[in-house]
């Protein structure tokens, strides 16, 4: 999985981003647990997952702060 850009991110509304956020949230921690049991082929999938949720995260607090 390719990290998601920014300027992509930044078209979705903002009840989009929360759900996003939400999904990602789910996949990451089902995702560190399969990690923790050995069946995590990709790790660098984790990097990703939290690096776009900060992303995420980061648009929707700038939004608000408007």
């Amino acid at each position: 999985m390719k990290p998601r850009l920014a300027k992509d991110l930044r078209e979705l509304s903002d009840q989009e981003l929360v759900n996003l956020v939400e999904e990602s949230q789910e996949t990451l921690a089902k995702q560190k647990f399969q990690h923790a049991l050995k069946q995590l082929q990709d790790t660098t999938y984790l990097r990703i997952l939290r690096r776009d949720i900060a992303k995420m995260k980061t648009i929707l607090r700038q939004r608000s702060s408007k």
